[in-house]
């Protein structure tokens, strides 16, 4: 396997070798690139992996959550670093919902007895992990609850999990759930358990998805020890992030609020997460049918099955609902030509505990690119545009900060954001890159312009020969090979770029760095700077190919003469999703007729138990042919447009003329995306292109307004929200004609 990926390797640093030697940078004239490689040069000079590592280590040096004390002292540093830099900076403080535990008890009766610890141990390995001031292990946003019932093991906890349960005959009404952290963003799932009647949930860290299975345990190794929990929000985002109390507005002190009891993005049971030590005795209290699957076995040293067993789970939660301040720091550098177009660059600085990866290492990389950009302005540098660097507070809770801040500044914002960057944890491996679709062309040449630390090869060439090692067939491998461009993911949820991109329609980058720092200590009181100089990014020389990266990003946006966005590519990118509905569409209905001939003729599955018979389902309603050829026309006029409007914007380059108007046009037009209304019985949500999935969590759902109503065989709103999707594309390719 290694001759392998270096042969690969060999071949791609070979053919795109070319790449790098590129004179031009997209939006730049050949001697404005000139100019723009050397403004790029000494900014890299100025990044200093020693100097992120010494900035990771204050910031991690105590817990600071949102609203504690070590939040605010975190929050007074990184207001000193941006003003020491030369940013006018500030701190904008918001008042906000945050619940904290009072009382947090699980315990399991006769039976068979067993009360639950609740807690992570300090390690003499971790000096900060039994420092003062943690919080406990907890889900914020979980209901007061006190839950007597049975349990039932539901697996993950998504839809499927419970088709299968009812399959089975087995309901979870009025009955307390354990289900696995994995294949969901974890708000999902109490929402699920409570959506099918559960009174309670539980939600453990099993071995098989993080834990020993993989590799030695924390710290010893990397991953989740027996005792480890991961903390987390369960509010549910994918109705609306931010403050629960202040849906739409930000929440300022005297901003009006709604009662907690009409906040409908919270959860009404109480919900709590475990170790995999407190879940063993749960789950191996549980009779009934063993799991029916593979997929729902864990990886505890026990027969895994779902319930109830002879013991009743008692679970109390209380907590204090108190309104607390957030902290914002906001840094600015005002442009020398266009002050008032904004390129905005952001990431969170709360954590649950100390938070070394999540948040610190991308915060630190962030304001090492403040400290080279204040480096540059020495030199007699100032950007064209006004650059707003951003370290946003409360993101664990629910993207708190950057949502509040985003929604009190929404009307400045949709006249002036040119783009928002957005960091979060970063370690070592390949680039990650996601966003809007027009900044594809623009990323690839960033990514061919930075040097992997590991490698020394470009990230773009080091993050193509993964993929291509990674390709399970010949024809995919020569398909990645053939790629010249570095294509981004679309974007769901679970940092800070939501607010931006898809409530306000602002173009958004998300960037960082992993796939080779394993590690469990996510959420928990073992994230720390002991943890992730072993096992992260020791050295931190990807804390530097963050900074190199999201700097040029910045840089590129603030001094380019025309805008490097090319619609021609969120055109191709749009037309790939219209042919994935059309043939989701085409395989429900065929999979839906083969399901019904087989029930009519009255053959039906066994589980892998033989004794136990799973239950006939009835037959479903046929799916209706659904008429795309709205969004089939609309897609052929953005077709043409964008094709124009690359014309126009080659002129543009090359022409003497003022760029101003052009530019403005190009930063504004994604806002032709939004849709008034929003998604279905989620109007926060606005983008027609992206969200997260509504059972998904983080996961992004394309054409969501769509794709879920022909998920949830909804025919109706799946016609309306293609005409939806139609006019807005046609909406987009009217305002990018000439």
């Amino acid at each position: 396997m290694k001759k392998l990926c270096l042969s690969i390797f060999t071949l791609i640093f070979v053919s795109f070798s070319a790449f790098s030697q590129k004179k031009t940078i997209m939006g730049f004239t050949d001697s404005s690139s000139v100019k723009e490689f050397g403004i790029e040069k000494q900014f890299d000079a100025s990044l200093s992996a020693d100097e992120i590592g010494k900035t990771l280590q204050v910031l991690s040096s105590k817990p600071h959550h949102i609203s504690s004390p070590g939040g605010k002292e975190v929050a007074d540093i990184i207001l000193k670093k941006f003003q020491d830099y030369g940013f006018d900076a500030h701190i904008e403080t918001y008042t906000v919902l945050f619940p904290t535990p009072k009382t947090r008890l699980l315990e399991m009766t006769g039976p068979v007895s067993y009360k639950a610890l609740l807690k992570e141990p300090g390690i003499p390995e971790d000096e900060t992990s039994g420092q003062e001031g943690q919080l406990p292990t907890y889900n914020a946003w979980s209901a007061d609850g006190d839950v007597r019932g049975e349990l039932v093991y539901a697996n993950f906890g998504l839809p499927e999990d419970y088709e299968k349960l009812d399959a089975l005959g087995i309901s979870v009404k009025g009955k307390i759930v354990i289900v696995r952290y994995g294949k969901s963003w974890r708000g999902i799932k109490p929402k699920v358990a409570q959506e099918h009647g559960a009174i309670g949930c539980i939600i453990y860290s099993d071995p098989k998805e993080d834990g020993y299975m993989h590799g030695d345990v924390y710290p010893k190794g990397a991953f989740k020890n027996e005792y480890g929990v991961q903390r987390g929000s369960v509010m549910d985002m994918v109705v609306y992030p931010g403050d629960p109390l202040t849906p739409g507005v930000g929440a300022t002190k005297n901003a009006k609020r709604l009662d907690r009891k009409e906040a409908y993005n919270l959860i009404k049971i109480p919900v709590l997460p475990i170790s995999y030590h407190d879940a063993q005795p749960l789950l191996a209290g549980l009779e009934g049918p063993v799991v029916p699957e593979e997929d729902w076995r864990g990886g505890l040293p026990m027969t895994y099955h779902i319930g109830p067993g002879k013991s009743v789970v008692h679970l109390k939660l209380e907590f204090d609902w108190k309104l607390v301040p957030a902290y914002d720091i906001i840094g600015m550098i005002k442009g020398s030509q266009f002050p008032d177009e904004w390129v905005i660059r952001g990431n969170h600085h709360d954590a649950w505990v100390n938070g070394a990866n999540d948040p610190l290492s991308g915060q630190s990389a962030m304001i090492d690119e403040a400290k080279a950009l204040g480096d540059l302005m020495k030199t007699g540098w100032r950007p064209k545009r006004t650059l707003v660097y951003c370290a946003w507070d409360g993101e664990e809770p629910g993207l708190i900060g950057s949502t509040e801040w985003a929604e009190d500044h929404g009307k400045e914002l949709q006249e002036k954001a040119v783009i928002y960057i957005n960091s979060d944890g970063n370690g070592r491996g390949f680039l990650g890159a996601e966003g809007s679709h027009a900044l594809e062309g623009f990323m690839t040449e960033i990514s061919q312009d930075v040097i992997d630390p590991q490698t020394k090869a470009t990230v773009f060439e080091r993050r193509k020969a993964h993929e291509i090692v990674l390709a399970n067939s010949i024809r995919v491998k020569k398909e990645v090979m053939e790629q010249k461009v570095a294509k981004l993911g679309a974007l769901g949820s679970g940092s800070d770029f939501s607010s931006f991109l898809q409530h306000f329609g602002i173009p958004t980058l998300n960037l960082g760095y992993g796939g080779e720092d394993p590690g469990g200590e996510y959420h928990s009181i073992y994230d720390s700077f002991q943890d992730y100089t072993r096992f992260k990014d020791p050295g931190f020389p990807y804390g530097v190919a963050l900074a190199s990266t999201a700097g040029r990003a910045v840089l590129r946006m603030a001094d380019a003469e025309v805008l490097p966005f090319d619609y021609r590519t969120l055109y191709k990118t749009t037309k790939g999703y219209v042919g994935e509905l059309m043939e989701l569409a085409n395989n429900l209905r065929e999979s839906t007729q083969m399901e019904n001939q087989v029930i009519k003729s009255g053959s039906y599955a066994l589980s892998n138990d033989p004794n136990l018979h799973l239950k006939v389902s009835e037959t479903k309603s046929e799916v209706p042919f659904l008429d795309f050829s709205s969004l089939q026309n609309a897609l052929r006029n953005l077709e043409i447009s964008t094709n124009t409007l690359s014309d126009d914007w080659t002129k543009n380059l090359n022409g003497t003329t003022d760029h101003d108007r052009f530019n403005k046009k190009l930063f504004l037009a994604e806002q032709n995306l939004l849709s008034a209304e929003g998604l279905p019985r989620r109007g926060w949500y606005r983008h027609v292109l992206y969200a997260p999935g509504f059972y998904t969590g983080y996961g992004v759902k394309t054409m969501p307004g769509i794709r879920e109503a022909i998920e949830q065989r909804n025919w109706k709103e799946a016609q309306a929200q293609i005409g939806i999707v139609a006019q807005k594309l046609n909406d987009l390719a009217h305002y990018l004609e000439p």
